[in-house]
Parts: C-alpha cells; sequence; structure tokens
C-alpha cells in the first residue's frame, strides 16, 4: 500500500462543535488518487450519529433563527477571510483526495468563496416587501423565515465548491446544517467546519457526518430534517427526491448531465478547440459541467478534430502538486474502471476512436490515471452517447445544420449545460431560446453562473422546483410568509362583515 495502518488520518465527524468519532464502528478508506496509496480511514456514520447531528443543530436552531441577519452576515464575512488565508490548504486537500489538479483545485475554492460573498449580502436577501393601505387602514407585507435543520448531500467531484453552494446561504437565512460529504474525499469538510467556528458560528449550527447509503438514508427519513440539497448522478438524485418528499422534506436535487457543444461553420476553430480540451478533459473530466458531446455542424468536423487531436497530445498528465499538469488522475480505481468500460463499449459499438485514453503513457503509470480519449462518428442510439460517463471522454456527433443539432441536443434526457461557437449573433439568441437546457453558454464552453445567479439543468438533471445558490437558494432555504394587520379604532367597528375583503 505505502502506508501503514497506523499512519492513517482518521476522518471522523463534527457534531456539536468538535470533531467526534460517533458509535458505528464501519470505516472506509480515502485513497491519494495520484499514487493509489491509502491515506485515511473516514468514520462512516450510521442513524445514531446522524441523531446526534441533527440534535446539536436543533438545540442550535432557536438563537441562531433570531440573530439578525446582519450579524448572520458578520459571521460570513469573517468566514470569507479566512477562506482566503486558507485558500491553498483547501486546495492542497482537494488534491490529494480527489486528484484534480492544484491549479483547478484552487479555481474550485474561489468558486465556493464567490457564494459566501454572495451570502454576506443576507440583510439584502432577506428584505422582503410592504405596501401601505391597501385598504380599510390594513397594511399588507411578507417575510422569509428559516426552514429549521436542513442537510446537504454533497458529491466527490467538488468537496469544497458544492457544500458552500448549500450551507452559506442556509446559515445566513437561519438554518442550522448537517452536511454529509462525499466518502471519498472527506478531509475538507473538517476544515470547513473548523473555520465556520473561528468565525464566530455557533456550536452546533454547522454539523458535518461523513458516511454512505446508511447516513444519506438516515437523513431522509429524519423527521426533523426540513429540506435537503443534493448534487450527484441522475439515479441517486431521483431517489433523493422520492424519498425525501416522500417523508415530508422539501428537495433540490442536482443530477446528472450530457452537455454538448455546438460547433457552427463559421466558428473560430482555434477557440473552439481550446474550448472543447479544457472543458472535456479538465479536472479528467469528472465535472457535471463537463463538455462530453461535441456537436459538428456541416463541413466543420475534419478541421476541428484535427486541431482538437494535436491539442491533446500535447496534454500533460500528472498528478500531486505539479504545475505543468493539465489533467490528474481519476479519483478512484473503480471509476477508473467504470470509464474503461464505456471506452470499450464505444469501440464495440463502432465509433472511431481517435485518441485512445487506454494506450497512453499516464495509464501506465502508478495511481488512477487515464489518457484523454476522442471518438467521432459518434451516432445518438450508442451508449457513450446516452449516458454520463463522467471521465475524460469527448464524442464527435456530425450534424448537417443548426436544426439538425437542435434536435440533437433537445432530445437529450438531460438538460443541465450547452454550449455554441459561433460568429453570427442571430445563430447565437436563436440558439439560446430554442435550446433545451438550463445554462447556454455563447462562445463560453462551462457556462456556471456567477454566484449572484442561480445553477441548475432541465430535464433529469434536476429534481425540484429551485435551483442551486443565487436568489434561487434563498428561496429554497426560506418560508415565504405574507401577513396582513390593521390597527383600527375600536370605536369605529362595524360589526361583523361577511362579504370577500377586497381593495377599497
Amino acid at each position: 500500500m505505502g502506508k501503514n495502518e497506523a499512519a492513517l488520518a482518521d476522518i471522523t465527524h463534527w457534531i456539536g462543535g468538535a470533531r467526534v468519532a460517533g458509535m458505528a464502528s464501519r470505516t472506509g478508506k480515502v485513497f491519494n488518487p495520484a499514487t493509489g496509496d491509502v491515506t485515511g480511514s473516514v468514520r462512516l456514520a450510521d442513524a445514531v450519529t446522524v441523531d446526534a447531528a441533527v440534535s446539536a443543530a436543533l438545540a442550535a436552531f432557536p438563537a441562531w433563527s433570531e440573530t439578525s441577519p446582519l450579524n448572520r452576515a458578520r459571521v460570513m464575512f469573517r468566514f470569507k477571510e479566512l477562506l482566503e488565508r486558507n485558500h491553498e490548504a483547501l486546495a492542497s486537500i482537494i488534491t490529494h483526495e480527489h486528484g484534480k489538479v492544484f491549479s483547478d483545485a484552487k479555481g474550485e475554492v474561489q468558486r465556493g468563496i464567490e457564494v459566501v460573498e454572495f451570502a454576506c449580502g443576507a440583510p439584502q436577501l432577506l428584505k422582503t416587501q410592504f405596501s401601505d393601505n391597501i385598504g380599510g387602514g390594513i397594511d399588507n407585507y411578507s417575510l422569509r423565515q428559516p426552514l429549521g435543520v436542513v442537510a446537504g448531500i454533497t458529491p466527490f467531484n467538488f468537496p469544497v465548491m458544492v457544500p458552500m453552494w448549500m450551507f452559506p446561504l442556509a446559515l445566513v437565512c437561519g438554518n442550522t446544517f448537517v452536511l454529509k460529504p462525499s466518502e471519498r474525499d472527506p478531509s475538507a469538510s473538517l476544515l470547513l467546519a473548523e473555520l465556520l467556528q473561528e468565525a464566530g458560528l455557533p456550536d452546533g449550527a454547522f454539523n458535518v457526518v461523513q458516511g454512505d447509503k446508511e447516513a444519506v438514508d438516515a437523513i431522509l427519513t429524519h423527521s426533523h430534517i426540513a429540506a435537503v440539497s443534493f448534487v450527484g448522478s441522475t439515479p441517486i438524485a431521483e431517489y433523493i427526491q422520492a424519498e425525501g418528499t416522500r417523508h415530508g422534506k422539501r428537495v433540490q436535487a442536482l443530477g446528472g448531465a450530457k452537455n454538448h457543444m455546438v460547433v457552427m461553420s463559421d466558428a473560430d476553430l482555434d477557440h473552439a478547440a481550446d474550448a472543447l480540451v479544457g472543458a472535456a478533459y479538465g479536472s479528467a473530466g469528472e465535472r457535471c459541467m463537463a463538455i462530453s458531446v461535441c456537436v459538428a455542424v456541416g463541413d466543420v468536423a475534419d478541421a476541428l478534430i484535427g486541431k482538437v487531436k494535436t491539442r491533446i497530445g500535447a496534454l500533460t498528465i500528472t498528478g500531486g502538486m505539479d504545475a505543468r499538469a493539465d489533467m490528474g488522475p481519476l479519483v478512484t480505481a473503480a471509476h477508473r474502471e467504470k470509464v474503461l468500460g464505456y471506452i470499450d463499449c464505444g469501440v464495440t459499438e463502432g465509433a472511431s476512436i481517435v485518441c485512445d485514453g487506454r494506450s497512453h503513457q499516464a495509464a501506465t503509470q502508478a495511481g488512477f490515471f487515464l489518457g484523454a480519449t476522442l471518438f467521432d462518428n459518434v451516432e445518438p442510439t450508442m451508449r457513450i452517447y446516452r449516458e454520463e460517463i463522467f471521465g475524460p471522454v469527448l464524442c464527435v456527433v456530425r450534424v448537417p445544420n443548426l436544426a439538425a443539432a437542435l434536435e440533437v441536443v433537445n432530445s437529450h434526457e438531460y438538460g443541465n449545460g450547452v454550449a455554441i461557437y459561433t460568429s453570427d449573433g442571430g445563430t447565437a439568441r436563436s440558439f439560446g431560446r430554442a435550446v433545451h437546457a438550463g445554462m447556454v453558454g455563447i462562445n463560453v464552453p462551462i457556462p456556471v453562473p456567477m454566484a449572484f445567479h442561480s445553477f441548475g439543468g432541465w430535464k433529469r438533471s434536476m429534481f425540484g422546483d429551485h435551483h442551486a445558490y443565487g436568489e434561487e437558494g434563498v428561496r429554497f432555504y426560506t418560508r415565504y410568509k405574507s401577513v396582513m394587520q390593521r390597527w383600527p379604532d375600536a370605536a369605529a367597528s362595524k360589526g361583523p362583515e361577511f362579504a370577500m375583503p377586497v381593495n377599497k
């Protein structure tokens, strides 16, 4: 293994303001994907441990929910400063447990910090409306009040950013939070918990339970958890939504994707090729917004594929903190084998393999590496087109015109993100309006909205009524209440009124 058991990190839960081992004896292994070594042992929570975290959150809720939005925002201001001081430490944890290259890990942390910055505007975000004297001396105003204890279940591919899509807004809205991070890269969650405590967040307002499906099921069935936010694969998102809503919870479940980039014949092909390579192979393709399908329109395919192939040949694939790295390893050996299976399937189905990641020299070194793979002549009936691969595999589909490109994109069951590369404004505008996806890039390969907008897809990429973070996030983590008030002169009472009240 390269690490003996005594040297392994013991990765615990965080409950009530402290690291705790929990009652369950089950553990899981945490790997360094660049070496294949086991680096840690993570505790896997049972229902008793989840209940302890929820109890701590329940105890903290009354005081935290009554704290003014301004003072809750001040905690987030201090948390943001601490995140900036610990930016590289968090990125290093990501690189060593997830495998993405260090520059990419730093970008992940930054995108999380931006949501914290947005959450610092809580006093403005939670402002509501007041209508004076709507009739008969009655005023009408609205409130947005916290839900109570809420939970987040987050994926392995963004162990810092995705949790920070959730808990900063949940906390500034007055809720308390239970985080269940991925058991594949759990350590960053504990540093986040420590920084929140240092920022002044009351103990119990933020808790972490490490674990697998047993912990997830305990969260979904717990009677004191009001809402669950999830990011991950579509089958699990469907399960989260079904079980969560069946147990009376508000659910926001972001699922899988098969993101397309449409390249028109008038596009700048060098820019398009750069975008394709970065968006398809960045983070080894382990992004829900990765471009995994290029839709080449007209006669553009051959020239574009040539440029992409050249760029693939220049990629530096290595791990750790190597500043030269463009792409790192996949997260686990099991996931690498799954991606290899898809490549084998693509060859069997008859797609033309232009670049074969199986034969790249990186695939022979220690760790969970795989080279960048490029398929041409992919048909929409093939598994490599229909299913989310979540690895460094790019498929090229050839179509004759824009209408055919839209048909390909809109017919897919996923509708997370999409991009188009074109020099024509009319083409871009009509595409943006007609395409069936939640996030659209016009000459932008990965159109992840900024923190003050909201993230989410369409079709089987999103389950629930609210997208993540931004103003949609504030709505998800609050209940709307309308209040009508009147302070009448008792002497002016006219007795009972039986007609439907109307504006007067």
